[in-house]
């Protein structure tokens, strides 16, 4: 599933494609995809006729802003937006088409179908699900150490568990949890409320630090990722510890190791990630 970088990736990519354009009218071929609202005719006659302005994002949720409208889109697995010519053919796993009066078209791929949109009223997108109840944004003012620990220490799971939940920071998921990990020196399984000063200091660096470089590259590229524009990511170039098992670690030449925590398969360097009693 892409996380905050590869989903920042789209969003900068996308608003250079789509930002002035105006809906025409919108095919809807897998109507399960739309979640809000219930009835699909009424997100195709909202849409109409409304211009694109904007291009957000919240932890790993894309936020294509209207005249009036805030259409929230989550990729899950294998969801792409790509900007097509109207004579362009259209894929059998394209979804929901946004056709524009220049006639060009927004197609929405999903192969497996998971993705999923939900639209509101401008200004009611952040006070409802499934954006109501998102922790803070790493890489915002408002993402400090005193924040981390807040939120850690208000649980007992593994660090590695709590820093997957949504509700503790957005945009987060199994790849950059492990290299901010590592990179921080804290082993997947220490308790998260037993985290000292010092190593949320660290984290908290780690943290926005990965994020901010793999932003910079345009993501990870780990399966199928691609921009809209058709690009992989470079960041997996860099990776610690993600996918890596076995292999020497990059700092101390030890074999990385393998474990499952929280049902999340966790790449490790038992060396540089002890845990500290």
């Amino acid at each position: 599933m892409p996380e905050l970088p590869e989903v920042e990736t789209v969003r900068r990519t996308l608003k250079e494609l789509v930002v002035h354009k105006t809906i025409s009218h919108i095919t809807v071929n897998w109507p399960k995809m739309i979640k809000q609202p219930d009835d699909v005719t009424q997100f195709i006659d909202a849409l109409r006729g409304q211009e694109m302005v904007e291009v957000g994002r919240r932890g790993k949720f894309l936020i294509l802003y209207t005249t009036d409208f805030a259409l929230v889109s989550h990729l899950r697995m294998e969801g792409r937006y790509g900007l097509f010519k109207k004579s362009d053919p259209v894929d059998k796993h394209t979804h929901v088409i946004f056709h524009f009066t220049d006639d060009t078209e927004l197609r929405y791929k999903d192969v497996r179908k998971f993705g999923t949109m939900h639209l509101f009223l401008k200004g009611e997108e952040l006070n409802e699900l499934p954006l109501s109840q998102l922790g803070t944004e790493p890489l915002s003012e408002e993402f400090t150490p005193e924040v981390l620990k807040a939120r850690l220490a208000k649980t007992s799971r593994y660090i590695k568990s709590a820093l997957l939940d949504q509700k503790v920071v957005v945009g987060l998921g199994n790849i950059y949890v492990d290299e901010s990990l590592f990179r921080a020196g804290i082993h997947p399984e220490k308790i998260a409320n037993q985290i000292t000063d010092e190593e949320v200091i660290k984290l908290h660096k780690e943290i926005t630090a990965t994020l901010a470089e793999a932003v910079d590259k345009g993501g990870s590229t780990i399966r199928s990722y691609v921009n809209t524009q058709g690009q992989i990511g470079l960041f997996q170039l860099e990776l610690f510890v993600y996918g890596r098992r076995g292999e020497d670690c990059k700092i101390c030449g030890i074999a990385l190791e393998r474990t499952v925590t929280g049902g999340r398969g966790t790449v490790f360097c038992p060396e540089c990630q002890k845990i500290k009693e």
